[in-house]
């Protein structure tokens, strides 16, 4: 992960000291991390309606429409901005076919998250090592996750998704949140024992 921030860094200097060819791979090279961040939010409802490729392809444009301006003022690494873009259009989507216009754009919220991506997210917490883990069993326990989820704080559950989902760096989930990379790791350490003590012992025991 820092080797590749080391690499988007050096590419951020070349495009803006005025190399075209380094934009353009800026966008490139972070397509798959858009599609990763699409695939685990969208919401199920909106399955039918919206075609996750063409959600990170109008954020792509959006941002080679932008990526001047972004070159002159960087207000936060290059991955966050761009992420941005593309959830905006993600809670865009949201209001104009579930919730009618009434969400905010630039709140950390988007509906809830996906079942498949929710069990995911169990999946990692309470199975971190390389074991095989149980996966009809996991299924089996869908509305404890739920529950479990919950219980916890939007900005704790939003560490968990960042970290393990989109799969994030420490630096990258502080720009996100507006917090230091300090204040993320201790958040993420409460928010992974407060999970891991909700869904309960035995279950961590089969994920192992």
């Amino acid at each position: 992960m820092e080797r590749a921030d080391g690499d988007t860094e050096r590419l951020v200097e070349r495009a803006g000291d005025g190399d075209a060819a380094a934009g353009e791979f800026l966008m490139a090279r972070h397509r798959e991390r858009l599609r990763r961040m699409v695939a685990v939010r969208l919401d199920r409802r909106l399955v039918a309606r919206v075609d996750p490729s063409d959600v990170v392809q109008e954020a792509l444009a959006e941002a080679a429409r932008k990526l001047p301006e972004y070159l002159r003022q960087r207000p936060m690494p290059f991955y966050p901005w761009l992420r941005r873009l593309a959830w905006e259009r993600l809670v865009k989507l949201y209001q104009r076919h579930i919730t009618a216009g009434k969400r905010s754009v630039t709140r950390e919220t988007c509906g809830p998250l996906p079942d498949e991506s929710a069990l995911e997210l169990a999946r990692c917490v309470l199975a971190p090592g390389p074991g095989p883990y149980d996966q009809a069993a996991l299924a089996e326990m869908r509305g404890r996750v739920r529950v479990a989820l919950a219980q916890l704080s939007e900005r704790d559950r939003e560490v968990l998704v960042l970290r393990y989902l989109e799969q994030l760096s420490t630096a990258e989930i502080a720009a996100i949140l507006g917090a230091t990379t300090g204040s993320v790791k201790v958040r993420h350490l409460r928010a992974l024992e407060r999970i891991r003590h909700l869904l309960g012992a035995d279950v961590a025991e089969n994920g192992r």
